[in-house]
Formats: C-alpha cells, sequence, structure tokens
C-alpha cells in the first residue's frame, strides 16, 4: 500500500513468486514438447511450429483456470488468501504467454501469404453463418484484446485513475474472455484432435471454473439469508434513533469472533462488515477502496480493519485509512442491546466517524 505512485518496485518475495512463475511456464512447455515428441504416435505427430503453438496455449489456458479459481477458493477457505496477494502478477504472466501464442500463430498460419498477416487473419475463414465452422480465430484474438488491456492497466496507477468501480468492471472481462478461450478451443483445435486428454482438459477446467463459483455464491447466499431484516432494536427511550425500522438484527455480539467481522448484506446496498474489537463494534463497507476486496473476511491489526487481499488499512469508527494514506470507506450507524448487534443500512458518506457501539449497553 503506498500514497504515491512509482515505478515498481520488486522486492524478495515478489522476485520469488515472479521467478517461480517463469520457471514453471516453461518447465510445463519443455515438458509438453518433450512428452510430444517421445510419447505420441510418429503418425499423428505434428510439426515443431504447431507443437510450440499447443504448447503455448495449453499453458495459457491451464493458467487462466488456475487464476479464475483463486477467487472463489479464497472465500470457500481463507488459507488461500496468501494466492490473492500476486494474482496480478499471475495474470500478467498469462498474457505473456498468450501473446507468444499469438505471435507464432500468426507467423505460422499467416505469415507467408501475399497478404499482411492481421488481413489474412480476418479474411481467412469468412464462414460467420455456421457454428461449427465459425471463424474461431476471431474468437481467439477478441479474448487476447480483452486480456491485453486487463494486463496493460494491472498497475495501481490505472486504479486509482479509472476508479476503483471502473477498474473492477473493466476486469471482470476476464470471465468473457475465459468463455471467448473456451468456444476458440471447441471450435478449432479440438474439432480435429484425436487425443481425447485435451477434451477432458477443457470440460474439467470448466468444471472446475463452474463449479468452484456456484460453491463460493451459495455460501455466499447462505450468509445473506442468515441476516433478516428488523422493525428496528428495542428502544432505550422513546427518543432514541435505535427505534428507527429498518435496522439490521445482525445477531448476538458474542458470536462475533474477537478482531473479526460478521458480513450482512441489507435487501437494498452493499454488504456491511460488522467488527467487534475491543468490547465494541463498528460498521464499515465490506468493500476495499483499493480492489473491492471482501474486508469482512479480513482482521483488526493494529487497531485498524486489515484487507485480506492486498493489506489495505482503515480505521473502524471511520473507515478512513490511517496518515499518509487516503483511501475512505462508508460507515454505519450501530447499536448494541442485550448484547445483540444492530446495524443501520443507511450508509454515511466515506470517513464519516461513527461513535463504537459498546458491547456492555442494557436496553
Amino acid at each position: 500500500m503506498g500514497h504515491v505512485y512509482r515505478a515498481v518496485q520488486w522486492n524478495a518475495n515478489k522476485v520469488a513468486y515472479d521467478l517461480a512463475l517463469a520457471v514453471g511456464a516453461g518447465s510445463y512447455i519443455a515438458i509438453f514438447l518433450a512428452a510430444s515428441l517421445l510419447l505420441v504416435d510418429p503418425a499423428h505427430r505434428v510439426s515443431p511450429a504447431i507443437l510450440l503453438i499447443r504448447a503455448l496455449g495449453t499453458c495459457a489456458f491451464l493458467m487462466l483456470t488456475v487464476i479464475l479459481a483463486i477467487g472463489p477458493l479464497a472465500r470457500l477457505d481463507a488459507r488461500f488468501l496468501p494466492l490473492l496477494y500476486n494474482r496480478r502478477h499471475f495474470g500478467v504472466m498469462t498474457f505473456c504467454i498468450v501473446a507468444l501464442h499469438f505471435l507464432v500463430v500468426l507467423a505460422w498460419y499467416h505469415g507467408s501469404g501475399a497478404l499482411n498477416p492481421f488481413v489474412s487473419l480476418f479474411v481467412s475463414n469468412p464462414r460467420y453463418d455456421s457454428f461449427v465452422g465459425f471463424p474461431f480465430e476471431i474468437l481467439g484474438l477478441a479474448a487476447f484484446v480483452v486480456l491485453l488491456l486487463m494486463a496493460a492497466t494491472s498497475h495501481d496507477f490505472w486504479l486509482a485513475t479509472l476508479s476503483p468501480a471502473v477498474w473492477k468492471s473493466l476486469h471482470m472481462l476476464v470471465y468473457p474472455a475465459y468463455g471467448l478461450i473456451c468456444l476458440h478451443v471447441a471450435l478449432g483445435f479440438l474439432q480435429d484432435e484425436v487425443e481425447p486428454i485435451y477434451v477432458g482438459a477443457t470440460i474439467a477446467s470448466f468444471a472446475i471454473v463452474g463449479g468452484l463459483h456456484v460453491l463460493a455464491g451459495r455460501k455466499a447466499a447462505a450468509l445473506d439469508r442468515s441476516v433478516a431484516p428488523e422493525d428496528g432494536p428495542p428502544a432505550r427511550s422513546p427518543s432514541s434513533a435505535s427505534a428507527e425500522a429498518g435496522w439490521l438484527a445482525v445477531g448476538p455480539a458474542a458470536d462475533i469472533p474477537e478482531g473479526c467481522a460478521k458480513v450482512v448484506t441489507p435487501p437494498q446496498g452493499e454488504a456491511i462488515a460488522v467488527f467487534r474489537y475491543d468490547g465494541k463494534v463498528s460498521a464499515v463497507s465490506n468493500l476495499c477502496a483499493h480492489q473491492m476486496g471482501p474486508l469482512g473476511e479480513g482482521r483488526i491489526v493494529d487497531g485498524c480493519i486489515t484487507c485480506p487481499w492486498h493489506g489495505y488499512q482503515y480505521l473502524p469508527e471511520t473507515g478512513a485509512s490511517p496518515p499518509p494514506f487516503t483511501e475512505r470507506i462508508a460507515t454505519y450507524r450501530v447499536r448494541v442491546v442485550d448484547g445483540d448487534v444492530y446495524v443501520d443500512p443507511a450508509p454515511l458518506a466515506p470517513g464519516t466517524r461513527v461513535e463504537p457501539a459498546l458491547i456492555g449497553e442494557k436496553a
């Protein structure tokens, strides 16, 4: 987390992470090439260029599958959260492999004719009216453009310039890109492939990514259903603000682990993270201002709510990052009555101070 923008600084951990990714991708490609040359029936062998295209393409597809699995895995089990820290590095490395695949394809299939390779790419297959014969190359090119935009905007400079909401929307295009790549593979490579392992790997990738997201969505939906809107917490006096209708019943304060949060979702609006700490509770937006990470899955560290994704921090009473940082998130009014926590679902302006509710309050 930094309050100024500067050239990317690689620390020892990031260097080791990037080196491991590069070695892993290089090893996969080398093993793929060697295994294809040594194990594949000579009658089914292809040229070295096509073999390289397949090695790069399957490597990129495998890496993209892992990237899309990290998010739901982290929502299902907190032990996977460390995988989120450098996911953007993983994404940029995946794009590099995709770019190499694209360049080799362009050179091998479209580089030796009279037409410009890019023109040849668009006109070599005009069967846009056919599903089976659809120009799968265009689908791959569309996915390449999306991944290029994501890689080019991966730095925090673009996150701040575009705003977190716009940046997040742009990077959610990874899912349409994944769908385009699946169609690119199914309508192209798999049409004439005789080895069943490729068909099985494609189906397995789709099943893993889809299945994990369904499981994570069901878990989130179950949490949402566990909190119902109430008529408001019991009033301590007739004029008490806690008598207002529409407050959410969070549940007993004792059920919230110390230094952690319970996430509640109102019928309309964003999820709210209700934190218990030092005998009191505070409520803030569940969305981190950095990359809209789930603050409710983080902890209070050194007095600050700490995002589990990249370590951005906020004071629980104000939703503001400690100086010199300037990030701010919405806060919410809270009450504790007879040990039960209630939160007003109406968000206050980001950075607004709200007095924490004491757990020992009585009706």
